[in-house]
């Protein structure tokens, strides 16, 4: 696997696979993440205020620190971030359309900010980088503060229709329309959509008709991806709501249950695997972001293994 290793820049404008596909030279396998704050990405790379980010405890570069073997593969020798030449990333968010090879990132924030932060679509990269031959293409919706019920619901569900469920089909055709000028070095490849990660839930958490509804929307979802991009057995990942750990409320643990429901709903194929997170989250004491549970505490560490548990889970469908 060829790496460009560089200092970060930042850009701004950027069949269904049932199988690991082949190296193929007119292709790019392409990967839809979708979701709210969490897939935007809030695990904290390097900022240390004392106050403000609790002395760097649990952002990016501590964890490097305290377990460089399992990052080695983040930083060049010279202590850059790595920029992979084979697996892109686009994310339009509310400031700009961010795009460039993966590297960290590309969250919800303008290019400045961004670079101090990551989302799961790190390590999901990484691990499709490696896995895939062809070169892969991540392109990120999400939204913070948005619920399946009313912002993301899908047509099938029935109701009017989620804003950011619109915007969410409209931002991958663009991204599919632009590949060639977002990428020249993907320019002539053919995108194929190749697989769908869903990370969500917090919003459903308080309304009672949204907990109620969440698998039958959450399986509603998946099936009208599907039939948008003509991608009847699209493989899909659903990332669990797993903030603060196995111990949950009700309206959490039924968002749990809800989530590993639907990977076991027999209209959808087979094709859809529900990946637990609970085991990822960190103290808020060991954690960059003290008041934020609902961002995993903008711990870097759940961030990068959640993002390898998605990847990995993707992997494995393609493989069956």
């Amino acid at each position: 696997m060829i790496f460009l290793m560089a200092t970060i820049a930042f850009f701004v404008a950027t069949g269904c696979c049932t199988a690991l596909p082949p190296k193929s030279s007119d292709i790019v396998q392409v990967y839809i993440l979708a979701g709210q704050s969490n897939m935007e990405g809030q695990g904290v790379v390097d900022m240390d205020h004392p106050e403000y980010y609790n002395g760097g405890k649990g952002n990016l570069n501590t964890v490097i620190a305290a377990n460089p073997d399992r990052y080695k593969h983040l930083k060049d020798s010279k202590g850059h971030w790595v920029i992979r030449d084979d697996v892109f990333v686009r994310f339009r968010n509310k400031q700009e359309v961010m795009k460039g090879g993966l590297t960290i990132g590309f969250t919800g924030y303008g290019s400045d900010k961004s670079r101090h932060h990551i989302g799961p679509e790190l390590q999901i990269g990484h691990q499709l980088g490696d896995a895939i031959e062809a070169p892969v293409l991540l392109i990120k919706t999400a939204w913070g503060g948005k619920s399946l019920y009313n912002d993301f619901r899908p047509p099938s569900a029935g109701g009017e229709v989620g804003e950011y469920y619109t915007k969410m089909i409209a931002e991958v055709r663009e991204a599919l329309v632009a590949v060639s000028a977002d990428f020249p070095d993907l320019k002539g490849r053919k995108p194929i959509v190749s697989g769908f990660i869903w990370f969500q839930g917090w919003n459903d958490m308080f309304n009672q008709s949204a907990l109620r509804e969440y698998e039958d929307n959450l399986v509603h979802l998946i099936k009208d991806v599907r039939k948008e991009f003509n991608k009847p057995e699209l493989p899909a990942i659903i990332g669990e709501l797993g903030n603060g750990g196995p111990k949950a409320g009700e309206n959490m643990l039924s968002i749990r249950e809800a989530q590993k429901a639907v990977a076991r709903r027999k209209e959808l194929g087979g094709n859809v695997k529900f990946i637990s997170t609970t085991a990822f989250a960190r103290p808020k004491e060991q954690s960059p972001n003290i008041g934020h549970g609902h961002h995993w505490f903008g711990n870097a560490e759940s961030y990068f293994l959640i993002g390898d548990a998605l990847g990995r889970g993707m992997v494995e469908l393609l493989e069956e």
